[in-house]
């Protein structure tokens, strides 16, 4: 149980992958005071967590009642994660945890962030979204294994939040180039799971079939 608390949470870490938003919001919250920020970070981890919550307990009905297999969206849901895994590693912007250009400059004139761009699609865009259903399918008929994977992801809210409050810092220290490395390294370990993800809902098919 541990073991496998501790692979949601590094997954849904890489996923996020909060170190990479810090000079996004940064970025969208320049020249506000820091209680502009502190109220910006606060509302987009808030929203996103309500996201997260809402999306899970509708999200599987949904393929429930479209006849979806675990093994099916193990294999769809791996595809994605590794779609985002190379957006990570190549350092390419892309809708899966990304603004468009239009959204961007839509961004830059909006007093509230924490919305949209922050909550969606920065923190709980498409990927991440796909990521959890793709473990709530896992969970069915668990309601204890479900409340678990929501408090794994609160951790992981937990750690974006801390770091979105300590953006001027961090961005002080690491800059945007530190941030664009840390995400590369993370985009190969993120690869090698959606892979995982991937030989595992084939295989199952296999058996199963």
């Amino acid at each position: 149980m541990i073991e496998q608390l501790v692979k949601t949470f590094i997954v849904f870490f890489l996923v996020i992958e909060p170190i990479s938003l810090v000079p996004m919001f940064g970025a969208l919250t320049r020249g506000g005071e820091p209680g502009y920020r502190r109220k910006m970070a606060y509302k987009s981890i808030a929203i996103s967590a309500l996201i997260f919550v809402l999306f899970g307990v509708a999200g599987d009905y949904v393929l429930q009642a479209l006849g979806v297999s675990v093994n099916a969206f193990k294999i769809a849901g791996g595809l994605l994660l590794f779609l985002l895994a190379v957006d990570m590693v190549f350092a390419r912007q892309s809708g899966l945890r990304s603004t468009t250009v239009r959204e961007q400059d839509e961004a830059r004139y909006r007093e509230d962030i924490s919305v949209f761009p922050m909550a969606f699609p920065l923190i709980a865009g498409p990927g991440a979204l796909a990521t959890l259903l793709l473990f709530v399918v896992e969970t069915r008929g668990a309601p204890l294994a479900f409340l678990s994977l929501l408090g794994v992801i609160f951790s992981v809210l937990a750690v974006t939040l801390v770091l979105l409050l300590a953006t001027t810092r961090i961005m002080r220290v690491m800059g945007v180039t530190g941030a664009n490395v840390i995400s590369r390294l993370l985009g190969v370990v993120l690869a090698a799971l959606a892979v995982q993800y991937v030989l595992d809902g084939v295989q199952h098919s296999f058996l199963t079939g």
